[in-house]
């Protein structure tokens, strides 16, 4: 199974889910390919919630800033609104630290 076909729909109305072993930090899934492992998610950041863990993982993942800034702790670089990034498999990211708070879409896949 891919992806669901979807026609503009309004992203509030998916609710923000809190994820495990991040307090302060939640998503909301647009859609996804559960065979696969590939997702579109938004991902919100409260005013001061930060991560502890550097990332890696062996899927894509690009990630757009729509609101606010994450400070990635580890490079001492803050990224803000506006700002985008485009992840290979086994790329060095986080932890990361938001002051003002923060909202990206992020886009995960494996490519096979």
């Amino acid at each position: 199974m891919s992806k669901p076909e979807l026609e503009f729909l309004n992203v509030n109305n998916f609710e923000w889910l809190p994820i495990d072993n991040a307090p302060g930090t939640y998503e909301r899934i647009l859609s996804s390919d559960k065979n696969l492992g590939n997702y579109t998610r938004m991902l919100k950041f409260d005013v001061g919630a930060e991560t502890h863990e550097t990332l890696t993982h062996e899927f894509w993942e690009e990630v757009y800033i729509i609101k606010g800034g994450l400070y990635d702790k580890a490079k001492k670089q803050l990224f803000t609104e506006g700002m985008y990034a485009c992840r290979p498999p086994g790329m060095v990211h986080g932890p990361y630290k938001s002051s003002e708070g923060c909202i990206t879409i992020e886009m995960r896949y494996y490519l096979k």
